[in-house]
């Protein structure tokens, strides 16, 4: 599987588009956003305040939420520069992801951007160009020393490539309780390998003093195969395995199939930072994000049914792409039908939360 090729959320605007299903990171990406801002106010790329500011969102999909992250982060600058009392500088904004990215949907929403920021701004707004840039962040993206702040969210925890070595993890998508030790080691070293190379490249892009806030989709755990981050992925192999069992799908199918994905704990995000060895830590810190918006222990069933139903969307348009590669575009609706009732179930039993990793971290000199 080439995964450059075949990666991507579901574009346009349709019930199961990321563009309708990615509320959930927005409501994460505000957080984290914020934490940003209040770390890069007092950064000294930022406190220089130079005539044009460099800044990239890589991962950036397609959505509202990719132009709520652009809006956050100029309003933080614009506040940063009044409270100076300089003008704002000119902001360059990369827009980064993989080429079979959405980009139209983007483009397309620019101009509704621009009036919702200048009724928030005022003056100023039109110093501030958008610009979209397809290719893999795990490759240089731009010039040497040419970004002040780089931003990502729930999209490190993909892979460049399905590991190597996976053939004995039959009748898993990903890993689980009942893969083999290769199997969890095969992962680890793709995400290390990823991970090194992605810190290196953004250590040649980054000017001295330049920040960058990351978050991804991990674990608590030391257990690769612990619950928390495995458990998405194997409700969505109980629905393909039903499938199999069914002769809908062939059982080889689902045994040469693996997501390119590893969730890390924040001791593995951290080890590779300070291996790789160009960036300070400035904050590590791990949080939940119930799989739905109702947050009591137990959810009442209407309230987990769409939990669930919202859940599947979500899913859906995370993987469906690389589902329809390996698959074929016939088994979707009814993966994802059965998808949705299996976790239905499972969220009218226990509360399941996602795990997020979150890292600030400044180039050093």
């Amino acid at each position: 599987m080439e995964v450059v090729q075949v990666l991507c959320m579901k574009g346009g605007t349709g019930d199961s588009s990321y563009a309708e299903n990615s509320l959930l990171h927005g409501a994460e990406k505000s957080n984290i956003v914020d934490k940003a801002h209040n770390r890069g106010s007092h950064n000294k790329s930022v406190l220089q305040l130079p005539a044009s500011l460099h800044i990239a969102d890589l991962g950036c999909s397609s959505g509202p939420n990719t132009l709520f992250v652009v809006s956050e982060v100029v309003t933080a600058v614009d506040k940063v520069c009044k409270k100076m009392g300089h003008r704002l500088p000119e902001i360059q904004v990369f827009l980064n992801d993989l080429p079979g990215n959405d980009f139209n949907s983007i483009f397309k929403s620019l101009p509704k951007f621009q009036k919702d920021l200048q009724k928030t701004m005022g003056a100023g707004v039109e110093s501030c160009f958008v610009t979209g840039v397809p290719g893999t962040f795990y490759g240089r993206l731009f010039p040497s020393k040419s970004l002040q702040f780089i931003h990502s969210s729930y999209s490190l925890q993909w892979l460049s490539q399905v590991p190597e070595g996976l053939e004995s993890n039959k009748g898993n998508i990903y890993i689980a309780s009942s893969s083999r030790p290769c199997v969890l080691k095969a992962y680890y070293q793709q995400f290390q390998k990823d991970f090194s190379m992605f810190l290196r490249y953004r250590s040649q892009e980054l000017v001295e003093g330049g920040s960058m806030v990351l978050t991804i989709l991990g674990r608590r755990s030391d257990d690769p195969s612990s619950k928390e981050c495995c458990y998405i992925w194997e409700l969505l192999a109980v629905a393909l395995n039903d499938m199999v069992a069914e002769g809908l799908i062939e059982e080889e199918k689902i045994d040469s199939f693996n997501i390119p994905n590893y969730q890390p704990s924040p001791t593995e995000v951290k080890y590779e930072v300070e291996k790789e060895g160009s960036f300070t830590i400035n904050r590590l810190e791990v949080f939940e994000v119930n799989w739905n918006a109702y947050h009591d222990e137990f959810c009442p069933l209407d309230a987990c049914k769409e939990g669930g139903y919202n859940v599947a969307k979500m899913m859906r348009a995370v993987t469906e792409a690389l589902l329809v590669s390996h698959f074929g575009d016939g088994i979707i609706d009814e993966v994802f039908s059965r998808y949705k009732n299996i976790v239905v179930d499972r969220m009218s039993r226990e509360k399941i939360e996602l795990v997020n990793v979150s890292i600030s971290i400044t180039r050093r000199g």
